[in-house]
């Protein structure tokens, strides 16, 4: 699965923000620390999604190596953490980890730690594209901002969650929050000193719409036109497998069928 994760190299010393779901990737994110011959000071972890905690069960192995979210994303990484084990472990297999990690440091919006003498500060989003969202912000003039899936780089969006309404809420924050011209990383895609922000909104527009124009009274035929909408608006098929598992949830959440 497509999933960005960075290591952010100071000067004694590396900080791993997002790790990736799989226990290949995070491997390869270890490997990656390996051959800059620094040592890790932390993962920092942006958002409750596994595809950017799971990896670090194979990258940490000193339980002193501090393994920092916001509060909230800590709390609903641990709540969810069984669930998302009986979604994903048919999906991946063993390259899903059988022993996660969760964190061990929690800070709350707006407080800072530092590694190596440099400051990393958290925006804690709260519900927005997973159930709990947060930003890191790098440097004394934040001006590196690691954004985790606040926005998707041009690619398909994952919106089953059912919170799109705080996630626009949260694109609002953020234009208002980022210092100008900020260098923003993301979850999926490619980094940016332009955020997708209008893109971002007007993806989320178009699904919800998509799913509001479609007749349900036919379920199957709904969702597939949904999904051809989608696929109109954005040919690309990166990642469209999450479009297509949000539909029915959504609908759901608009009352446009029953219970699943």
């Amino acid at each position: 699965m497509p999933v960005n994760a960075y290591v952010v190299e100071t000067q004694r010393a590396v900080v791993i923000i997002d790790s990736t779901l799989t226990v290949s990737d995070g491997r390869a994110l270890r490997s990656i620390v390996g051959d800059i011959g620094k040592p890790l000071e932390a993962i920092l972890v942006t958002h409750a999604h596994p595809d950017h905690y799971g990896g670090a069960a194979e990258i940490i192995s000193d339980a002193q190596v501090p393994f920092v979210a916001a509060g909230g994303v800590d709390a609903v990484i641990r709540r969810d953490d069984e669930v998302k084990e009986q979604i994903i472990r048919p999906m991946f297999g063993d390259e899903w980890p059988h022993e996660r990690v969760f964190p061990n440091h929690t800070i709350n919006d707006g407080e800072t730690v530092s590694f190596d003498g440099v400051p990393f500060t958290v925006i804690d989003l709260g519900p927005g594209e997973s159930p709990h969202d947060s930003v890191w912000l790098v440097g004394d003039d934040r001006k590196l901002a690691f954004a985790g899936d606040s926005a998707y780089e041009h690619v398909h969006c994952y919106l089953a969650d059912g919170f799109w309404e705080s996630w626009l809420a949260n694109i609002g924050r953020l234009r208002s929050e980022l210092p100008t011209a900020a260098e923003v990383y993301f979850g999926h895609g490619a980094p940016t000193s332009s955020p997708p922000f209008d893109w971002q909104e007007d993806y989320i527009a178009t699904f919800v719409d998509a799913i509001r124009t479609a007749d349900w009274s036919d379920p199957e035929a709904a969702k597939a036109a949904v999904v051809n909408a989608m696929t109109d608006y954005l040919p690309a098929g990166d990642l469209q497998f999450l479009m297509e598992l949000s539909v029915e949830p959504v609908a759901r959440q608009l009352g446009l069928i029953g219970a699943g």
